[in-house]
């Protein structure tokens, strides 16, 4: 059976950030007749005496790369700042070291200029999820993340909950009938959508994003996997909302979270590749390569990754619409926000473009969705544009788990059990989305006070999620 080893395990034992630990997992899929604990220790040998191995039959590529990555020099790299701006951060004592430090990282690229970490942040690749980051004038698309464009979308019914508690079942097959998930799952022929993003001439900016249209469309609609999901919940008005014009109230709402599914994956993969071949970082900041918005190719991400945003949005227009259709319902009022995404802002009187990777805005006034879990409530927010968080708050509880540890240490009985405690149908998921690998959702709140304004509050009662365990996509 195949050895189970990540990326960051491997930093644990000190391996640096970059291709050599994609080297050292390239071996671990080979399946070389060694057990968890033998390759483990085999990685620390190699990674010790690495001379050792240069003729092994397993390890020799691994300790060649290591021996050479010793043997760069600094000059060869762009350089760091060795005195970066200090960066703000919020409910920091439930914030993973991992995080702080490759938000310390980033704060030392040369074209930073201001940074944040959000109380959901955890560890990524690159910039952490739940960092902001304002550049001058460079993009960074591990800054941006794999899903660009990535959002929340919300829908509030005039429906009372009283009637979805009268039929449960319609909404359970509505759910099941308009939503498709899993990651490279699509619609295809007649089952396709139609949507204006798919005019858009942008798709003819170069051969990756024409050769990406047919994929584009054929998953139009869809929602991928990892945590992405759709739901049907309860959205508490406690008091009137004059600027929704949503009086006082509990209403049914439709909620999605997804993106920009294979094409901005794709986008995201083939730019950061370039980024890394033209912005030469020392390896402890690799995967943060950035690409200057004066060069073509800077220019080229920038148009792509606005196009995945773009189509990312649609997505969730395709299933709002046709959810709203199958319920015959009138909205009453929609509320979208992205993360995972770039913006050109002002901060403190200058142009930035601003980073938010796993980030929602929250400048003064704007509206924004921040999800708890499937069983934890979520909340309709509108932000205060606090300049020190770049104008910015959480895109969510943030996971307290990494999944392999999930599936490990959840029993299906124990996450069936929170469920039917909360009263949540499920369908689909896997155990790597249990309620309990997430953050207290309200425990994110209370950090974020000062950046966001809690308008609503939103109960899950049905969620639909992936269940093949695919991850976004």
């Amino acid at each position: 059976m195949q050895t189970q080893i990540n990326g960051f395990e491997l930093m644990e034992l000190g391996f640096p950030q970059g291709s050599v630990i994609g080297i050292a997992l390239k071996i671990n899929r080979g399946r070389h007749g060694l057990n968890r604990v033998q390759m483990m220790a085999s990685y620390a040998a190699v990674l010790a005496q690495p001379e050792n191995y240069i003729e092994d039959n397993i390890f020799s590529k691994l300790a060649v790369a290591i021996i050479e990555k010793a043997n760069e020099k600094p000059e060869d790299f762009i350089a760091l700042n060795p005195t970066p701006p200090a960066f703000s951060a919020y409910g920091l004592e439930h914030i993973e070291e991992g995080a702080r430090d490759q938000m310390r990282v980033a704060m030392q690229l040369p074209v930073t200029v201001a940074g944040a970490l959000m109380p959901d942040a955890h560890q990524g690749y690159g910039l952490p999820i739940g960092g902001v980051l304002a550049t001058k004038n460079a993009i960074i698309p591990y800054g941006v993340g794999v899903d660009i464009g990535c959002r929340m979308a919300l829908s509030i019914y005039d429906i009372p909950e009283a009637f979805y508690n009268e039929h449960h079942d319609k909404f359970k097959r509505e759910l099941v009938a308009h939503t498709k998930f899993g990651a490279g799952h699509g619609f295809q022929g007649q089952y396709k959508s139609e949507h204006s993003v798919l005019e858009s001439a942008d798709f003819q900016i170069n051969a990756l994003t024409k050769s990406l249209k047919d994929k584009a469309w054929s998953q139009l609609g869809s929602s991928g996997g990892g945590n992405h999901f759709v739901e049907f919940g309860i959205i508490s008005f406690e008091k009137e909302d004059t600027v929704l014009n949503i009086p006082k109230g509990n209403y049914v709402a439709l909620l999605t979270h997804s993106g920009s599914r294979g094409f901005g994956a794709t986008v995201a993969g083939h730019y950061t590749k370039l980024a890394k071949d033209v912005c030469k970082l020392p390896e402890i900041a690799r995967n943060l390569a950035y690409l200057d918005l004066n060069t073509s190719l800077g220019q080229e991400y920038w148009i792509a990754m606005n196009l995945a945003g773009d189509y990312a949005s649609a997505c969730h227009e395709v299933i709002h619409t046709k959810m709203q259709k199958a319920l015959g319902a009138t909205v009453l009022a929609k509320v979208e926000n992205h993360h995972n995404f770039a913006w050109k802002e002002i901060w403190n009187g200058e142009e930035v473009i601003v980073h938010r990777k796993g980030a929602t805005p929250a400048g003064k006034g704007v509206m924004g969705i921040i999800p708890g879990s499937m069983t934890a409530p979520g909340f309709l927010v509108r932000g205060k544009g606090e300049e020190n968080a770049i104008n910015s708050a959480s895109h969510g509880a943030g996971r307290q788990m990494s999944r392999t540890k999930a599936i490990k240490s959840i029993s299906k009985n124990e996450m069936q059990s929170i469920l039917n405690h909360h009263g949540v149908t499920l369908i689909g998921a896997g155990l790597d989305e249990a309620p309990m690998a997430y953050k207290d959702i309200h425990q994110v709140m209370a950090a974020q006070e000062d950046l966001v304004d809690v308008v609503a509050k939103f109960t899950p009662k049905m969620v639909r999620m992936a269940d093949d365990g695919s991850r976004e996509d």
